[in-house]
């Protein structure tokens, strides 16, 4: 079996003209050939006797200049023109301004402005297997024009499809927000998965002369038929979260309670008396509702 190698091209400096030197160039040939053909056509009134070289270099130098105006090009700020000739690449210009090359040269626009992809929604599946919803817009530019032309197909729709890719990678090597303890997870490391795509897209796209100036999640969120439930969750664990709290806060007040009593020596409470207390302090401090005391008038132990 025979194995297909792929060399990747790799931007040149093209060598071009001063357009407005050649401009006059080609003003002066056009002028001359114009000249030489009235000319002929006057001397072959006057002596009956045709000038047919003069004649035909007349021609010639009006169809010269003619061939000559199709090499100008002119070049903005952030462009470049990429120049090839019977297939073989010439290189590329990135020089901004009005220029000149050979006629016969192909020139293909490339921009080289930073760019935005704002990626649709994705249904995918994260680490944990959850169904999600996920969106990134990737900031990108051209950073090599032969690599861009040639070395893929369509680099526009390279970046597109790469893009795509990528986020899904991304999203099913993270969970949503429920991860193991110091674990990544595409909600709470925002800043770290952003970074990572931004290092996996710049990988993929390498091949195609593109530059990746930043890559950033534009929406996460639960698909639509886990939602409700995932809601639901996330309420009783933030339930849970505030009763231990709740619980550590007031039995913490319980033991500086005993405490301060007891250093104080303002009262001494036996074991049970003191369970009671408790449980009366915990009431009071953990219910949900307000508490109403029923207030004993006669001794402790009545």
């Amino acid at each position: 079996m025979t194995t297909l190698n792929t060399t990747a091209n790799r931007e040149s400096e093209a060598s071009v003209l001063n357009g407005w030197g050649m401009l006059a160039v080609t003003i002066l040939t056009e002028l001359a050939g114009l000249a030489l053909f009235i000319l002929a056509i006057i001397q072959a009134n006057r002596s009956h006797d045709f000038p047919v070289v003069m004649f035909v270099t007349g021609l010639l130098l009006m169809a010269c200049a003619g061939f000559l105006m199709g090499g100008f090009f002119t070049i903005q700020p952030n462009e470049a023109r990429v120049l090839i000739l019977f297939g073989a690449y010439k290189g590329s210009v990135r020089r901004s301004g009005f220029h000149w090359t050979n006629p016969l040269n192909k020139k293909v626009k490339v921009s080289l402005r930073a760019r935005n992809l704002n990626g649709e929604k994705l249904k995918v599946n994260d680490k944990s297997g959850n169904p999600i919803e996920i969106a990134a817009v990737v900031v990108w530019r051209v950073q090599d024009t032969a690599q861009a032309v040639f070395d893929v197909q369509d680099y526009e729709h390279y970046v597109s499809v790469q893009s795509e890719s990528a986020v899904r990678h991304i999203a099913s090597a993270y969970a949503y927000d429920q991860g193991e303890e110091h674990e990544i997870t595409l909600r709470s490391g925002v800043e770290e998965v952003s970074a990572a795509l931004t290092r996996e897209l710049q990988e993929r796209l390498a091949r195609a002369g593109v530059l990746v100036e930043e890559a950033r999640l534009t929406h996460l969120a639960y698909a639509p038929e886990i939602a409700s439930a995932m809601l639901r969750r996330q309420q009783a664990e933030a339930v849970i979260a505030a009763r231990q709290k709740i619980v550590h806060g007031a039995v913490s007040m319980v033991e500086m309670a005993l405490k301060e009593l007891s250093d104080k020596h303002v009262i001494q409470l036996d074991e049970e008396r003191k369970a009671a207390m408790v449980s009366n302090l915990l009431v009071v401090l953990c219910g949900e509702t307000e508490v109403h005391p029923v207030v004993n008038t006669g001794t402790l132990y009545t």
